[in-house]
């Protein structure tokens, strides 16, 4: 496979603390290699470095040293203004947190990314409840944040993270906040958009149910890839995936 098909790749990837004198190893000569158009699952405990490692590829944190290249581009070597172009263009972002802005309504929130891209308002109002009508929100477009359940959320949340047809989406525990209804209906949902859009979905999560819709799994422990697997090499027992029908 050439390089080129490849849109994420690490390098030594490294994120080193200090806390009280002792040195944390949040991530530690992390290498990774992510095809265009892939969904990646990264696993691992609380405080694994899963969060860090998110961060890293998305351009939210910088690396102790290391390299982070997005479509063959070195983000360590792009100034400021180049990087939040980057993130603006390139990748969308989803948070257990949803992140959105309580005072604006469904559409205004998926708008907003548009408006800092340069699209016109029209053009922006269709392409939002275009998106909003994908994930299933298309008459909850004028309520705001506090009007909709946690999974209505983050269906927004997942509708303004594709407003700028990224290339890449991270998820960051996306399904934290949710039961397991509503967590598993995310999880297809996401998987639906990484297969008809094309876009590649890399995901920071403990929850298991991410596994079936993988095509390949991260687990990191302790700062370091432990292993990696192909979603087929996985065994899931019965039952270890599905919530219980009420």
């Amino acid at each position: 496979m050439s390089v080129y098909e490849y849109i994420v790749r690490t390098k030594d990837l490294s994120k080193f603390y200090t806390l009280g004198g002792t040195e944390v190893r949040a991530l530690d000569d992390v290498a990774l290699d992510i095809r265009r158009g892939e969904y990646v699952s990264i696993m691992g405990p609380s405080g694994s470095g899963k969060s860090t490692l998110f961060n890293m590829i998305g351009g939210l944190d910088k690396p102790t040293k290391g390299t982070v290249f997005i479509d063959e581009v070195d983000m360590a070597q792009l100034t400021a203004s180049e990087l939040a172009f980057l993130r603006c263009r390139k990748i969308g972002y989803i948070f257990q947190t949803f992140n959105l802005i309580p005072v604006m309504t469904a559409l205004e929130n998926v708008t907003l990314p548009m408006v800092f891209a340069g699209l016109t308002t029209d053009d922006a109002l269709d392409k939002g409840m275009q998106l909003l009508k994908t994930v299933g929100l298309g008459e909850r477009y004028d309520h705001k944040p506090t009007e909709l359940s946690g999974g209505q959320q983050q269906r927004v949340a997942i509708a303004r993270a594709f407003a700028n047809d990224p290339a890449i989406i991270l998820a960051d525990e996306p399904t934290g906040n949710l039961d397991l209804r509503t967590g598993k209906e995310i999880i297809t949902l996401l998987k639906q958009m990484n297969e008809e859009k094309k876009v590649t979905v890399i995901s920071a999560t403990h929850d298991l149910k991410m596994i079936d819709v993988s095509d390949r799994v991260v687990w990191i422990r302790d700062g370091k890839i432990e292993r990696i697997e192909d979603r087929k090499d996985i065994d899931l027992q019965v039952g270890q995936m599905e919530y219980e029908e009420e």
